[in-house]
């Protein structure tokens, strides 16, 4: 690694939060993309199980196993120089025990290269989310929409809405706080609740259509650079088009080889090494 590049470490944020500096989040899922994204100066990269909806065409979380996480994850964070690397936890892989789910997060850490893991829910995961802290794993959190709970949620909508509901997410979010988390995403939640708990907690919070009062930011990197033909969320800002940039260019590729202008034999005997 470069020795002037100092890597985002999971305290950072709590000291970023501190400093009043807004904390910018996109996911990555290959060693190309996290490359890319952390030369642009992304201070975390999630290798999130959307992996399983943009990437591998399902149309939940669910189906993502911890073997793709792995996968993705180790990918990713050989890519990534600067970024904090989290992984998600799949589905189930840390719901069934302590020594499962500290098990599978080492997998995670050890195979994965992620820096730290992302779990789904609030007083239920307690128990883990301690564990894994104290067995040296750093923990983020998540409320709010779980997308792997999109079952029993009935759909992806926007969640605590209700006084009830709201209380309930602030309780969570502070037990999660106490448990040794360093960071919370909130998701699709009211923008004033997102504000209230990101003034009751001196970690971080992570927004996803959470409104602008969060600690910082995080997005699909698919919604982001119009890679992804489903239909993006009401909150997502699209910073480009490179999927029409990329049909485009295909397109022309196509029709050059078709025509045999791709490869041109004067052009090709310029070129003698085949190396990238």
């Amino acid at each position: 690694m470069n020795k002037t590049i100092q890597p985002v470490r999971a305290p950072d944020l709590r000291r970023m939060k501190r400093r009043g500096e807004k904390i910018a989040m996109l996911t990555a899922y290959d060693f190309t993309m996290a490359r890319l994204l952390d030369r642009a100066g992304v201070d975390v990269l999630l290798v999130g199980d959307s992996l399983g909806m943009v990437v591998l065409g399902y149309e939940t979380t669910v189906p993502v196993t911890l073997d793709m996480m792995v996968h993705h994850a180790a990918a990713a964070a050989r890519g990534a120089q600067r970024a904090l690397v989290v992984a998600d936890m799949p589905f189930m892989t840390y719901r069934t025990s302590v020594p499962a789910a500290l098990s599978n997060a080492a997998r995670l850490i050890q195979q994965g290269g992620a820096a730290a893991v992302k779990i789904e829910g609030g007083h239920a995961v307690l128990e883990v989310a301690q564990r894994l802290v104290e067995s040296g794993i750093p923990v983020m959190g998540h409320l709010g929409l779980t997308p792997q709970a999109v079952h029993q949620l009935g759909g992806f909508r926007k969640q605590a809405k209700h006084p009830r509901e709201a209380s309930r997410l602030l309780s969570d979010a502070r037990a999660l706080e106490a448990a040794g988390v360093f960071a919370v995403v909130l998701e699709v939640i009211p923008e004033d609740l997102a504000a209230e708990v990101s003034g009751a907690l001196e970690i971080p919070t992570i927004g996803i259509g959470a409104g602008p009062y969060c600690d910082g930011q995080v997005l699909v990197s698919h919604d982001v650079f119009g890679l992804y033909d489903e239909c993006a969320p009401g909150f997502v800002k699209q910073y480009a088009q490179l999927g029409r940039q990329m049909t485009e260019a295909a397109e022309a590729y196509a029709r050059e080889v078709r025509r045999g202008d791709y490869p041109a034999a004067a052009k090709s005997r310029k070129r003698d090494s085949i190396s990238r």
